[in-house]
């Protein structure tokens, strides 16, 4: 009855999505005019440029709002995807643990290179709103007691409103782990919080377009103060990162993925030359996430273990990203003359180590991330995120290839560490033997990056069978041919 209620149906014309419009490169357009401009502003009027330091201010403080939401939405949720990879069994374990210690080995080269070149060293920084949330009496609250009950907040919702981002790391913990005990009671304060997020992440979207401004503002006033300097020292960081970054992929990933699974880096490269095109001209890694599912696995790699890595190391293994957070800290303390000591930069390292994840949700999380472990450590040095924000876009290609090999590397590894990659295959591959067919893409099940994501932090919500109690009317699509 069902067959001919169908046949007798007219034919359903499935129209194609448009696709989304990417309107980010006028963003990024804007912010290298607002560098030039500000640039030739500090050269020509050094005078006027230091007057338009209040712009790059009123920009940081913009993100200083955003940094207690994104901080605690990206932990909480963060919690739920690592018992949600975790449960998948070995693969979902051996990908987090390796996440956890290669991100944790970014952030530490990222601070050892800084220190290393030091290029903030020949700009002069002057701190402005920052130096205000510098806490008052703060001999008084020195040492392991201090650093513990400045952490503790009045209330639970204080934590989150009073914008003390150690604070609201501590609640986010506490209520990660307090969801994630709940099981099934908690899916739904997970897919509340995953709604709250994207708010957030769109008001912090808005946020970003004002960016221009504050590049412009802070990049005049720190040339208008140093001269040709200020060019040589924004150079010399962005040079240091990328040289960095290629270093980290070569060697690093590239000696870890030959030890144990004999490929080679430079073929892997190779293999993924097209997809590293379609990053560098979006900016951003996870325009390439279903093309790098698709060649894993034609790879070689198993289709369930694709699908667990993958997703996951696109918020829990942000190489890139890390290496990013630590040298622009060490940046921004030698630019302003405030050199870290041991303690600090470690206690950093430990915060970034739990702030990162989940930094690659949205086009700005870093910057937040950068901007709360400073807030953090080192209040007095929040005012130079406004310079760092004229140079974040010239770093971004950077940052997503690296997180893009990375996560392309871990799946390879952990296919081979829990035998689900054929690295004969693997090998007929990235040798150009057996080589991938693009026509195949398209409608490949893989959906979105943010599906991904959503489907690994927060579990779907359950089908209520009256729903399934009327049949829907299937699609008639001409065949082939026709």
């Amino acid at each position: 009855m069902a067959a001919m209620a169908y046949k007798d149906q007219a034919p359903v014309v499935v129209e194609p999505k448009k696709p989304h419009r990417d309107r980010t490169h006028w963003l990024y357009i804007m912010v290298i005019i607002a560098v030039i401009a500000g640039i030739a502003l500090g050269l020509t009027a050094p005078e006027t440029a230091k007057g338009m330091k209040w712009l790059g201010t009123a920009f940081v403080n913009l993100i200083k709002m955003m940094i207690t939401p994104v901080i605690f939405c990206t932990i909480v949720l963060g919690i739920g995807s690592v018992k949600a990879a975790a449960s998948v069994g070995k693969a979902g374990s051996l990908a987090l643990i390796y996440f956890i210690i290669m991100s944790t080995f970014a952030l530490f080269i990222g601070l050892a290179v800084g220190n290393i070149v030091q290029p903030g060293e020949g700009l002069a920084i002057k701190p402005g709103a920052g130096a205000d949330l510098v806490p008052k009496g703060g001999a008084e609250a020195a040492g392991l007691q201090g650093l513990v009950m400045s952490i503790i907040p009045t209330t639970l919702v204080s934590a989150l409103t009073q914008g003390d981002v150690l604070k609201a790391l501590f609640v986010a913990l506490l209520v990660g782990f307090a969801v994630q005990r709940m099981g099934k009671q908690g899916e739904p304060i997970l897919r509340a919080i995953a709604v709250f997020q994207k708010l957030v992440f769109r008001v912090l979207i808005m946020v970003l377009w004002v960016a221009p401004i504050g590049a412009f503002g802070a990049i005049a006033a720190v040339v208008g103060g140093t001269g040709p300097k200020a060019i040589a020292s924004l150079g010399l960081v962005m040079l240091a990162f990328y040289i960095t970054c290629i270093l980290f992929i070569v060697i690093v990933i590239g000696g870890v993925l030959a030890a144990f699974t004999r490929l080679n880096i430079f073929k892997m490269l190779k293999y993924l030359a097209r997809e590293y095109l379609l990053i560098v001209a979006t900016s951003s890694s996870e325009s390439a996430l279903p093309n790098l599912m698709a060649k894993l696995e034609h790879a070689g790699v198993s289709k369930s273990t694709v699908g667990i890595v993958v997703p996951t190391g696109y918020s829990f293994n942000l190489d890139g990203t890390a290496i990013y957070l630590t040298m622009s800290a060490v940046f921004i303390s030698e630019a302003m003359h405030m050199p870290m000591s041991i303690t600090e930069q470690a206690g950093l390292l430990v915060f970034m180590i739990i702030a990162s994840k989940g930094a690659a949700g949205v086009s700005g999380a870093g910057l937040a991330t950068l901007a709360g472990g400073l807030q953090s450590f080192r209040p007095d040095m929040l005012d130079g995120v406004g310079v760092i924000v004229g140079i974040d876009r010239f770093m971004s290609e950077a940052r997503a290839l690296t997180n893009f090999t990375g996560n392309a590397a871990a799946t390879f590894l952990v296919g081979k560490w829990t035998h689900t990659l054929d690295v004969d295959q693997a090998r007929r591959v990235l040798d150009g033997i057996d080589k991938f067919d693009y026509t195949t893409l398209g409608d490949d099940g893989h959906g979105s990056p943010a599906d991904d994501a959503g489907e690994l932090a927060i579990p779907p919500a359950p089908i209520n069978p009256a729903d399934q109690l009327t049949p829907t009317p299937m699609p008639i699509l001409p065949r082939k041919g026709e």
